[in-house]
């Protein structure tokens, strides 16, 4: 599954930049997030609960940073696994674009595998649970950013 879209989000870039980096902020954005811990400045460990038609998970696993270019963007990727449920893998590039001094456009690309029972559910659940999970998450980042509700 791919996916890519990009948000409007009403602060500055390098302030976009560093919520991108700061795990109290990631978790509060997070759909279901119950824990992101980092373990170093390019790793973290997640536990994810979500939900996916009737199939109802909880996720633990590991997200890396890559290909950092402060304050433009960087590669995340993870990978966990929710024991039953399957496992889940996959990553987002996002670049950080300065519309004005008090503006950034969040660019993203996702691409995303899934496995086990998850993977049973058909790829039109699927995409549409993944497309409402980033919408959230994109939602709630420009609103813990920027202070306002996103454009």
């Amino acid at each position: 599954m791919q996916m890519n879209d990009s948000q409007r989000i009403p602060a500055p870039r390098q302030k976009v930049w560093a919520a991108l980096n700061d795990p109290d902020v990631l978790k509060q954005c997070i759909p279901g997030c119950q824990s992101l811990d980092m373990s170093s400045p390019t790793e973290m460990t997640a536990t994810v609960v979500f939900k996916v038609g009737p199939v109802k998970a909880t996720f633990g696993g590991k997200v890396t940073l890559s290909d950092l270019d402060p304050p433009n963007g960087y590669r995340i990727s993870g990978e966990g696994s929710g024991g039953v449920a399957g496992f889940a893998k996959g990553g987002a590039t996002v670049r950080l674009e300065a519309e004005s001094p008090d503006v950034t456009i969040l660019h993203y690309e996702v691409d995303a595998q899934i496995g086990g029972k998850l993977a049973q559910l058909g790829g039109r659940l699927i995409d549409s649970t993944a497309k409402k999970l980033a919408g959230e998450f994109f939602a709630s980042f420009g609103k813990v950013v920027g202070g306002a509700e996103v454009a």
